[in-house]
């Protein structure tokens, strides 16, 4: 169970660096940012899926193809918003995912919600318009991308819960991959060529999403999802501290209160499911 932890520690400061990179290349159109996010971890898991021989279309297709199209939109709406607003905001208002996650299982799934949990999304929600309306860097389009793609993860969440042991994982994440690198090449007429160190920086955004979603995936399969899914919210930690640092972002006591807010909503969902 302690090496979960590690792993999901480890996980949560590659998402951090991958979504500061996405904000550092803020002269890149967003959907080309998508693109070598996407290409990047395409590149190392098809291959191994060949080798290992293991589905690429997959018995689900329908499904697979939801969740592909959800997720390549859901991460192009939180690029967007990224280099839009401080990285600490946006990071903290798509952890309002799992509201609707809980909502959709409950309509889709017939999964039951106990009113505790009820109270811990209403926290969280309330955190998130506190935020809104305290902070005014982040305007009314970004706060609407932002809950839009929070809204996507938590259909995600919903199609993979339903998928469940039905696909293998690499062949959900790879459909995930190629709808964003076909998605992106619509927009190829807004892109540019990196030049010089940049191509570090592009490659390094796709390799990082790889390292986390590897080590996301271990720290699952090692440990209790309830054990291991509240270190997750280290993201928003090390994404304060690197916006601090490196984008000289900061934030007033309310700001940082609506941030508390949607956390320990989140936390207290997972706690009260974990109760069972």
């Amino acid at each position: 169970m302690g090496k979960g932890i590690v792993y999901m520690l480890i996980a949560a400061f590659a998402f951090a660096w991958m979504n500061l990179l996405a904000k550092y290349l803020t002269d890149f159109h967003p959907l080309q940012v998508v693109f070598f996010r996407a290409l990047g971890t395409f590149v190392f898991i098809f291959p191994y899926m060949m080798y290992k021989k293991i589905p690429v279309i997959g018995a689900h297709v329908f499904w697979l193809s939801c969740r592909g199209l959800l997720s390549f939109v859901s991460l192009a709406l939180f690029f967007i918003v990224i280099q839009r607003i401080p990285l600490g905001s946006a990071v903290a208002l798509r952890y309002t995912a799992p509201i609707f996650s809980v909502i959709l299982a409950y309509f889709f799934l017939k999964e039951k919600v106990k009113a505790w949990q009820w109270f811990s999304l209403l926290l969280s929600i309330v955190g998130a318009f506190v935020m809104k309306g305290v902070d005014f860097r982040i305007d009314a389009l970004s706060f609407i991308l932002i809950i839009g793609s929070s809204l996507l993860v938590g259909g995600v969440f919903t199609i993979v819960r339903y998928l469940g042991s039905r696909e293998h994982f690499l062949t959900i994440i790879n459909y995930f991959m190629v709808f964003s690198i076909i998605g992106s090449l619509f927009f190829i007429k807004y892109w540019r060529m990196p030049m010089g160190q940049e191509w570090i920086w592009v490659c390094s955004i796709g390799i990082l999403g790889l390292i986390g979603q590897v080590f996301l995936t271990r720290a699952f399969q090692l440990a209790e999802t309830n054990t291991v899914a509240p270190i997750k919210y280290m993201e928003l930690a090390y994404a304060l501290v690197l916006g601090f640092f490196l984008f000289d972002e900061s934030y007033d006591f309310w700001a940082i209160a609506g941030m508390t807010l949607v956390v320990v909503g989140m936390l207290l969902n997972v706690w009260v499911k974990r109760k069972g």
